[in-house]
C-alpha cells in the first residue's frame, strides 16, 4: 500500500506508460488523497515544487490506493490514462 503525505507535493503524476497527467498541487496525509492540476501553467508547475501550492477547485483527487509507486520526482498511477 502506498502512503501519501506532504513530501509529495509538487510531484508529477504519472500514468502507466509515462504520460504526464498532471502535478500534484497537495496532500491530505489523512484521507489519503492526492490533488492534481491536470494543466498547471509554468508558473504554477513552479510553485508546486517548492511546496508552496494548495489544491485548486478544477484539480483531480486521486487516492492513494491508485498510486502504484512513488519516487522522488513522480507519482505513478497504476492505468494508462492517455487520451488516445
Amino acid at each position: 500500500m502506498t502512503v501519501l503525505s506532504t513530501e509529495d507535493e509538487g510531484k508529477f503524476l504519472m500514468d502507466i506508460r509515462g504520460e504526464q497527467i498532471g502535478i500534484v498541487t497537495e496532500v491530505d496525509a489523512i484521507e489519503q488523497v492526492a490533488f492534481v492540476d491536470p494543466e498547471p501553467n509554468l508558473t504554477n508547475a513552479w510553485i508546486q515544487s517548492l511546496g508552496f501550492g494548495e489544491a485548486g477547485e478544477d484539480d483531480i483527487k486521486v487516492p492513494a490506493d491508485n498510486v502504484e509507486t512513488v519516487t522522488d520526482s513522480e507519482l505513478r498511477v497504476d492505468a494508462d490514462l492517455s487520451s488516445e
